[in-house]
C-alpha cells in the first residue's frame, strides 16, 4: 500500500485550512514538508487535487471525491487508536475482542456461563463465542485454531498442544433430601453405598470410566445401576428418588439450594480431578482471555458452600 495515513491527513488539513501554511501550523510540521507530501500524493495518484487560487488551495472535483474516502480512513484510523487505548488512558486497558472457546460439557454448560457474564459485565466491549462438546471435540477444535482455547475434563496428550491444570474439579455423592442417608447422623459407609441403587452415566463415558476407577475399589462394585445419558437427566432423577449418583459438585449447587438434593457425608477418601485448560503451540493469549481463564482452585467452591474440601467425609472427585 503506497497511499499513507500520513499523506491524506496533511491533505485534509490543507483542504479544511484552505493552504499548505496553515496545514503546517496545525500538524504541526513545517510548510516545505506539507507542500512535499502533498505534491508526492498527487504524484502518486497522478492527479491535481487543488485549484491555486492565489495564495489559497481550493479542491477541485477529484479533491472532493478523495475527501470524502481520506476522512472516512482517518476516522476509521482514530477509532482503532481510541479502542486500542493508543495514548489513552486505564479504560483501555483491553480492546475489543472476539475470544472463541471450547469446553467439555461440564464446564461449559455449569462453570463458563458466570465467568463469561462476570467478564462482560467488566469488559463489555469483550464478545464470547463457546463451543461445547466432548473433550476429544475440544482437542481437535484447539489443534485447527477454530477455538483460541480448550478447558478439558480428561488428560491430553495430542502432539502440538501446550496442557496445564486449570482447576479441581470437586465430585459429591447426591441424594434426594427425603433419602434415608440424609438423616443418618453419621458418614455412610462404603458398604451401606455399595448396596444403594447408583445413577450412571453410560459406559464408555469419561465421567463414567473415572468413577468405575476411583470408586468402585471403595464400593466393590455397583449392586444395582441406572444408566442415564447427560448429567442433567441424572440430577434430576436423583432429586424424585430414583437412586444416588456421584456429581460435580458445580452441577448440583441449584438443586441443593432448593433442598431438593442433599451432598451426602462419606467416610470415602477425598478424591479429586483435574481439569485442564490446552492451547495451540502457536497460539498466543490475549489480555481479556487472560482474565477469562485466570485459574481456578476447585470450580463449585463459591457456588455451593455446604461442602467443604477438608471434611473427611464427603467424596471429591
Amino acid at each position: 500500500m503506497r497511499v499513507t495515513l500520513r499523506q491524506l491527513h496533511i491533505f485534509s488539513a490543507i483542504a479544511e485550512l484552505g493552504s499548505t501554511t496553515a496545514a503546517a501550523a496545525s500538524i504541526p510540521l513545517s510548510q516545505s514538508a506539507t507542500s512535499a507530501a502533498l505534491a508526492e500524493l498527487e504524484s502518486l495518484l497522478g492527479s491535481a487535487l487543488f485549484d491555486r487560487v492565489g495564495k489559497r488551495l481550493i479542491l477541485n472535483e477529484t479533491g472532493r471525491a478523495l475527501h470524502v474516502r481520506a476522512r472516512a480512513a482517518l476516522n476509521a484510523a482514530m477509532e482503532i487508536e481510541r479502542d486500542f487505548g493508543v495514548g489513552g488512558g486505564a479504560e483501555h486497558a483491553f480492546p475489543p475482542a472476539h475470544i472463541r472457546l471450547g469446553a467439555s460439557t461440564t464446564i461449559g454448560n455449569y462453570v463458563m456461563p458466570a465467568r463469561i457474564a462476570q467478564l462482560q459485565r467488566e469488559l463489555p466491549r469483550i464478545a464470547v463465542e463457546l463451543r461445547i462438546g466432548n473433550t476429544q471435540d475440544v482437542v481437535n477444535a484447539v489443534l485447527r485454531m477454530e477455538v483460541d482455547a480448550g478447558l478439558i475434563e480428561g488428560p491430553c496428550h495430542a502432539d502440538g498442544l501446550e496442557v496445564q491444570h486449570w482447576a479441581t474439579d470437586r465430585m459429591v455423592i447426591v441424594a434426594a433430601a427425603d433419602h434415608p442417608f440424609a438423616m443418618l447422623g453419621r458418614p455412610v459407609s462404603a458398604l451401606e453405598l455399595g448396596k444403594e441403587r447408583w445413577l450412571l452415566r453410560e459406559g464408555g463415558s469419561g465421567t463414567r470410566e473415572l468413577l468405575d476407577q476411583l470408586l468402585l475399589p471403595h464400593l466393590g462394585g455397583f449392586a444395582s445401576s441406572t444408566q442415564l445419558g447427560d448429567t442433567e437427566a441424572i440430577k434430576q432423577a436423583t432429586a424424585v428418588g430414583l437412586g444416588i449418583a456421584c456429581l460435580p459438585l458445580c452441577t448440583v449447587g441449584d438443586q441443593v439450594a432448593l433442598g431438593r438434593l442433599v451432598i451426602l457425608h462419606t467416610a470415602l477418601p477425598l478424591l479429586d480431578r483435574p481439569l485442564y485448560c490446552i492451547r495451540h503451540q502457536f497460539k498466543k493469549f490475549s489480555a481479556p482471555l487472560d482474565a477469562l481463564l485466570a485459574a481456578e482452585s476447585e470450580v463449585g467452591a463459591k457456588s455451593c458452600g455446604t461442602a467443604s474440601r477438608d471434611s473427611p467425609h464427603e467424596a471429591h472427585l
